[in-house]
């Protein structure tokens, strides 16, 4: 018995050490996305109006991502993203960051960031801290990434606070294949 809970808590204390998983954030694979909502478009051909990307894009293939803040892996997440949705626009594909905060010049920062990084195909966004309801994302999540076509998620990438590094934005990058057509 004494052998069993030394085990089991050797085993506990290895899951403490390599740190929880985050809490599940978005919609999952295999689920549908929730529907329409309306970000301030910072960038795009909407800059400076509450448009539904969603909406917009419709069953094509779309990257989007839901930041609490711009931080150096979520820019570098970005940049990737413009590079991919360049490459693969022909296959309809679309991406998007919202950038989840209640500062009121949010949206300008972002398009001046966006112009100044030369970001042309992925589309800059805000919207309320708390994100859009019914997408039911995590307090904990400082980025969500959605993957989703036909409105159904192929892949979702959660990441908390400091977590997102090349490797992160990498794989993201790499599951793009997830949703686009086969050729």
């Amino acid at each position: 018995m004494l052998k069993k809970a030394i085990a089991l808590g050797v085993f506990l204390a290895g899951g403490l050490a390599l740190g929880a998983e985050p809490a599940a954030s978005g919609p999952q694979v295999g689920e549908k996305v929730p529907g329409p909502f309306k970000p301030l478009n910072a960038t795009g051909p909407d800059a400076g109006k509450e448009e539904c990307l969603y909406c917009k894009q419709g069953s094509k293939p779309m990257v989007m991502v839901f930041a609490r803040e711009l931080t150096p892996g979520v820019a570098a997440l970005i940049k990737k993203l413009d590079a991919a949705t360049a490459a693969k626009s022909e296959a309809g594909l679309a991406s998007c960051v919202i950038v989840l905060s209640d500062a009121k010049d949010l949206a300008a920062s972002l398009g001046k960031w966006a112009q100044a990084e030369k970001i042309t195909h992925t589309v800059l966004a805000t919207y309320a801290a708390t994100g859009p309801a019914k997408y039911a994302l995590a307090p904990d999540a400082a980025v969500t990434v959605l993957l989703y076509t036909k409105h159904t998620v192929k892949a979702n990438h959660t990441f908390r606070a400091g977590e997102l590094k090349d490797a992160g934005a990498d794989a993201v990058v790499a599951d793009i294949a997830k949703i686009l057509p086969r050729e």
